[in-house]
């Protein structure tokens, strides 16, 4: 039986598609379900077009429902993904879930994480200290923003002269290597 992956996303979604993309003829390891609590995120739309069901909540049922949990169960998740979702996790689904749930974060954890820290805010505070490098850490959720155990991290440089938007995507390119990469080594151990 394939190892199911459960996707958490609030926005565009281009972690989420890459993920998609890597596990579509995947052998071991299945996007089961896309799950945002933003009705018109792009993500939705993304895993439309690789035919992975969707599921859209709201802050009621995440928050103080089991409703989420009662989903996960019944398509017999393994791993939750969080790629780009922005409410923190709450504790009764990190109980259910516990060290398997992932979060992957544009920077060098410890460093320019926490609360309102996400997407361009995280690479403009990285350009504005100037910084010589930055990356991204995949790492396990837990109840505070960016906080939990590390699992990996990489890393690029910063050349003088790089703007915003060549920082985000040098980023990116590390995200999309290597977030489904460490998602499956994961699956692996579970």
């Amino acid at each position: 039986m394939k190892k199911r992956i459960a996707i958490f996303a609030s926005g565009s979604g281009s972690n989420a598609q890459k993920i998609m993309e890597y596990f579509k003829y995947h052998d071991q390891i299945e996007v089961a379900l896309v799950l945002s609590n933003n009705p018109d995120a792009y993500v939705l739309q993304r895993a439309d077009n690789f035919e992975v069901p969707t599921h859209v909540f709201d802050r009621h049922d995440f928050y103080e429902t089991d409703e989420i949990i009662k989903l996960l169960d019944k398509l017999k998740i393994d791993l939750i993904v969080l790629a780009g979702f922005l409410w923190l996790v709450p504790k009764n689904l990190l109980q259910k879930f516990t060290n398997k749930i992932i979060n992957i974060h544009p920077a060098l954890l410890p460093d320019y994480g926490g609360k309102g820290m996400y997407g361009d805010r995280v690479h403009q505070a990285i350009l504005d200290a100037g910084e010589d490098e930055s990356g991204i850490t995949i790492h396990f959720a837990n109840e505070h923003f960016d906080e939990g155990e590390i699992i990996y991290q990489a890393r690029f440089k910063i050349d003088s002269g790089d703007t915003l938007e060549i920082i985000k995507f040098k980023g990116q390119q590390l995200e999309h290597l290597h977030y489904p990469k460490v998602i499956e080594n994961l699956l692996k151990k579970i």
